[in-house]
């Protein structure tokens, strides 16, 4: 369950990988990946173009193109055992037809302030939990009965688990840290959110949409008459726009007479702000639909969104899995010295020995 007064983020930056395989035979690419630092895409590889390519200018100006090599060479491996893995699950349960997918995400956050650190390591199926990697024991787990196979038989690779942690505990965030020191400038900069208050009819919630906002890590809260209100309001997802800022939305459940005879406010907290924004929730603050002002900013909005639609559809994939984030792929570091090792080494050790398959 989500909590309506809480960062959207609370890590002060993190590096995420999502890798997505889906049944062929839909206007879709069979398998992307994407890899994110600070929820801000720098790389991407789809099935269609079969390559790695960058997503954001200080990633191509710090990498040679051997990287791009080693990364689409991982991203061929990886689409073979996803693919393959989509099969194999289809077949475990009796699924002979329909759309399915298969996701994985993996990373670290870590906060900067406090310097506490996470890994994340998890699977999704037709868009449900899986298989999660368990940061304290180092055993996979299955939040359902579905996954409990897999994660049966990979606790049977303690060489594999050993790998995995050293790579969350570690390196994740080494190669962080040092994407962190490519990027700082883009990475650190600070944008204001406009804030708007909307409204479909005057039956319908009181929306308070935030967008256009970098970071990611947002705070949208509501008070009534001053006092923290945590109940008849809705906290929407975080999504990317098409110019590497995002947005958000939350929403006001309670009747227009209530709203009308109290006080309502939508407060937005962001790093980029040195006072929080305060909307009181009065007729003359809500913009209808049929507004021609809201109706201009929503389509900006969209067109935002459409701009870079395969690169967000793949992150919004796995926002629509996990509520906040989920995911996908891996990849290999045995053989290379190289910022996406952990990625790298996984696939081709999956690649080669079917049993890592799911």
């Amino acid at each position: 369950m989500i909590l309506m007064e809480v960062f959207v983020s609370t890590a002060s930056h993190s590096l995420k990988y999502f890798y997505t395989a889906v049944t062929a035979g839909i206007d879709f690419p069979e398998f992307t990946t994407v890899g994110l630092v600070d929820d801000e895409p720098f790389t991407y590889y789809d099935s269609n173009m079969k390559k790695e390519i960058p997503k954001t200018e200080w990633i191509k100006k710090n990498v040679r193109e051997d990287y791009w090599d080693l990364n689409t060479q991982a991203s061929l491996s990886a689409q073979q055992t996803f693919n393959d893995s989509i099969g194999i699950l289809m077949k475990r349960f009796n699924q002979t037809q329909g759309v399915h997918t298969v996701q994985y995400m993996y990373g670290c956050e870590w906060d900067d302030e406090t310097g506490n650190t996470t890994g994340l390591d998890q699977y999704g199926y037709d868009g449900e939990d899986f298989i999660t990697l368990d940061m304290e024991t180092w055993r996979y787990i299955a939040p359902g009965h579905r996954g409990l196979l897999s994660a049966l038989k990979w606790n049977n690779y303690p060489g594999e688990l050993e790998y995995e942690k050293r790579y969350l505990n570690q390196e994740c965030f080494d190669w962080l840290k040092k994407y962190l020191s490519y990027g700082k400038s883009t990475l650190e900069r600070r944008v204001k959110p406009e804030v708007s208050l909307l409204q479909k009819d005057t039956s319908s919630p009181v929306t308070c949409h935030v967008t256009g906002f970098y970071p990611r890590a947002v705070m949208v809260t509501w008070k009534r008459d001053g006092q923290d209100l945590d109940v008849d309001v809705e906290l929407g997802e975080t999504v990317p726009n098409g110019d590497g800022t995002f947005q958000t939305t939350s929403h006001l459940h309670v009747k227009p007479e209530d709203w009308k005879r109290n006080r309502y406010t939508c407060t937005v907290h962001h790093k980029s702000l040195e006072d929080d924004i305060i909307l009181p929730v009065t007729e003359e603050n809500i913009k209808s639909n049929k507004d021609p002002e809201s109706e201009n900013s929503m389509g900006i909005i969209i067109g935002c969104v459409l701009g870079a639609l395969l690169l967000i559809i793949a992150v919004i994939a796995v926002v629509l899995w996990k509520k906040r984030t989920s995911g996908y792929g891996r990849s290999n570091s045995e053989y290379f010295s190289h910022p996406l090792l952990n990625a790298i080494n996984v696939i081709i050790i999956q690649y080669r020995y079917p049993e890592f398959r799911l």
